[in-house]
């Protein structure tokens, strides 16, 4: 990832200006642009976080430990090249009492039944909120279409309540998805609405919710699917209302048999 050129990178570039993006761009812009001058991509997240974890190559986790109890132990996180973990140091910097909180759940989870071939439930919920999650400000109206999967409703008739509400992604891995965008790509939204209190600042929205993150909460798995690329503002194709008519992606919910 960190070549000297961004030709020989081998890895396409993030379209900054886009929405999904905005919480990123400018620290995402700046590190980029440090390892296409061949500053190594652990090197360019430590020194752009500044009080922020430290990140460090790959190849210093020492064979055997868990990742995630070497970040607990040492505050260091493994990195390796590529834009996985690129989106992954960039969370770090914009939410890192989040990522704080599930690093200390997920290795209070590896010390008491250790690192199997199962995670549990705890550890499933921490990874999906890790990869996949994103957090929801808006009015109670659409929160309750987005609950009930009621997309006509949630993106076409309450359409202009969108101008109230902000979408706000913190899984790299969904985060990594959007560099190519596709219409089926889907977060996993954490069901606690953000608190309309908090407003637009997201240092709140960070500390929020690393003091709602909890092992019981977790292991319930609170989240609920929304196809991003269906939010107004996001997608030029979805001003088009037969856009939410593919039931293969905006997929109602399933009733549950008798």
């Amino acid at each position: 990832m960190c070549a000297p050129s961004a030709a020989a990178s081998g890895w396409p570039a993030p379209d900054w200006p886009q929405p999904w993006f905005e919480p990123f761009a400018a620290d995402g812009a700046a590190v980029r642009q440090a390892c296409e001058t061949g500053v190594p991509l652990p090197q360019a997240l430590t020194h752009r976080a500044k009080q922020g974890p430290c990140f460090i190559p790959q190849a210093e986790l020492p064979a055997g430990v868990a990742y995630e109890a070497h970040i607990f132990d040492t505050g260091s996180v493994p990195t390796r090249d590529g834009l996985h973990d690129f989106f992954n140091g960039l969370c770090w910097m914009r939410f890192p009492h989040t990522k704080r909180r599930l690093n200390q759940l997920q290795a209070t989870e590896i010390a008491t039944a250790g690192v199997g071939q199962v995670r549990g439930p705890v550890r499933d919920g921490l990874t999906l909120l890790d990869e996949n999650a994103a957090l929801l400000q808006a009015p109670d109206a659409l929160w309750q279409a987005l609950l009930a999967r009621d997309w006509a409703q949630l993106f076409i008739d309450l359409r202009p309540l969108w101008a109230q509400a902000r979408l706000v992604l913190l899984g790299h891995a969904l985060l990594e998805k959007l560099v190519v965008p596709y219409k089926s790509i889907t977060a996993h939204v954490v069901r606690e609405p953000v608190p309309l209190a908090l407003g637009a600042d997201l240092a709140a929205w960070d500390g929020w919710l690393a003091q709602t993150l909890n092992a019981p909460l977790l292991a319930r798995k609170p989240f609920t699917p929304l196809p991003v690329l269906g939010v107004p503002g996001w997608w030029p194709a979805n001003e088009d209302p037969a856009f939410y008519a593919d039931a293969r992606v905006f997929r109602p919910r399933r009733v549950a048999s008798a």
